[in-house]
């Protein structure tokens, strides 16, 4: 898509801008009428409109066309032209979502600055509509443990209503790929799904970025939300919304539009709203971080995202769709791990959970020599815990206890690890370990480890912790 079409009612006018243009390297069609030129939209979108507000012989004029065409296909600029141009149409024009006007007679050298600048704006635009169509690939959901299915459960249950979901879990546990997995099997579908990383944009940024801005000298520069439109807006991070867009936004959930930074006239959204946060928003509430009332707006279905901790079943699954994925889109090779690196990436600590996992696995098949399985010798090393020759460091704490407190210390660790990454199934640790079920659920009651059920499975942990400290 890189040619542009002229709609103009005199033919003369279409020849004349066509053969300029065409002159200068680019392609195009003409249309005569709003019919002819809502046609080759259908076809296929330009890359930029040249249209006249005026229209002999048409259902709808330059404005009703304008409209329509801002509405349906926003990437695409449209350069307004008129004899009969005064400030009165311009502002409407720039209003409406024109990306500049240029009156009759134009001036060549004029037309062609303002052509290239629209040619310029249309190609960042594909280039983002590009990038956000490949990270709204982004959503298969990957895992068969019990805490996962959970997850996907609660999420199914949300996929066709239009109520407002709020995602809690730490950082890097996959809150963006579950709400895009909302998107993907929603109504909403072939519609935009448009982030709004709420830590990353500058605070005296936010409205600009969310609500979009109207000047003269730069015409409609439509925001995120008005990019959503008809789609869903992704509140990352919410918790670092600024106090002051907060109450904005509260607006905007309730009337469903809002007016652009320097602009008079309301925009009208349709929108579907899904919010994440690794904080604690109560909290954030009791210290007037967070405003109660938008909170109450965002978090009509709450729902747990599961770290990696919680779902160590996953791993291997996990593991095996990340090495395929970097080898579709980086050409990183394509190779399996070992039970060993398996059962060595199942009791390792993931506080960046599956973001971690993920960039693990990258880095793996970016410095491996490509060739034969991942081996647990392959995997980075906890360089605290195992010295140059291999040798296993003890902790300060473990080195001063006397050796029959320290192997009880030992085994209540190693069958805590083996027991949550099994999922809390015991007949496959005692296998993994090495024990029979009845000898394993002895030595669990002697050194006091308890199973409990936790979002949706179960997890080992230590009877009355506060006697081990």
């Amino acid at each position: 898509m890189s040619d542009i079409l002229v709609v103009d009612d005199e033919r003369d006018i279409r020849e004349l801008i066509s053969d300029i243009l065409e002159d200068e390297g680019y392609s195009t069609r003409k249309a005569a009428n709003c019919d002819e030129c809502m046609a080759e939209f259908e076809a296929e979108p330009p890359a930029l409109l040249i249209l006249d507000i005026w229209l002999k012989d048409s259902e709808m004029d330059g404005i009703d066309i304008l409209k329509t065409v801002k509405r349906d296909f926003p990437e695409v600029p449209v350069v307004i032209i008129s004899g009969h141009g005064n400030i009165e149409i311009a502002v409407a024009a720039i209003k409406q979502g024109a990306y500049d006007f240029i009156e009759k007679p134009f001036n060549i050298d004029q037309l062609m600055v303002v052509i290239r600048r629209a040619m310029e704006t249309s190609r960042l635009r594909r280039e983002n509509t590009d990038l956000k169509r490949k990270d709204s690939g982004a959503s298969d959901m990957v895992g068969s443990s019990a805490p996962f299915k959970t997850l996907v459960s609660q999420l199914e249950k949300v996929t066709k209503s239009n109520g407002r979901i709020m995602l809690s879990g730490p950082a890097g546990s996959g809150k963006e790929v579950a709400a895009r997995y909302v998107h993907a099997h929603s109504n909403r579908a072939s519609a935009p799904f448009v982030v709004v990383n709420c830590a990353s944009i500058e605070p005296d940024r936010m409205e600009e970025e969310l609500f979009g801005r109207e000047s003269r000298e730069q015409g409609v520069e439509p925001g995120l939300l008005e990019q959503a439109d008809g789609g869903v807006v992704f509140f990352d991070e919410v918790a670092d919304m600024p106090l002051g867009t907060q109450s904005k936004i509260l607006r905007v959930l309730v009337d469903q539009q809002f007016t652009r930074v320097g602009g008079s006239e309301r925009v009208k959204v349709d929108l579907r709203v899904i919010s994440a946060t690794n904080k604690d928003l109560e909290q954030e509430i009791a210290e007037n971080r967070f405003r109660e009332e938008l909170f109450h707006r965002l978090n009509v279905v709450p729902i747990q995202v599961p770290s990696l901790a919680d779902r160590r079943e996953d791993i291997p699954e996990l593991c095996s769709h990340f090495i395929s994925y970097f080898n579709e889109t980086q050409g990183l090779p394509l190779r399996d791990l070992t039970e060993d690196a398996l059962a060595l990436l199942q009791t390792m600590v993931w506080p960046g959970n599956v973001r971690q996992l993920k960039n693990m696995v990258e880095r793996i098949l970016i410095l491996g020599d490509g060739t034969g399985p991942i081996n647990a010798k392959d995997l980075p090393r906890d360089e605290e815990k195992v010295d140059v020759e291999g040798r296993v460091v003890l902790s300060g704490a473990l080195a001063t206890l006397p050796l029959r407190e320290a192997r009880e210390a030992f085994e209540r660790e190693y069958l805590l690890t083996q027991i949550n990454r099994f999922g809390g199934n015991i007949s496959r640790t005692a296998a993994f370990v090495g024990m029979e079920r009845s000898a394993l659920h002895r030595k669990l009651k002697s050194l006091g480890v308890v199973t409990s059920s936790k979002a949706g499975g179960r997890v080992a942990r230590v009877e009355n912790e506060e006697d081990l400290v």
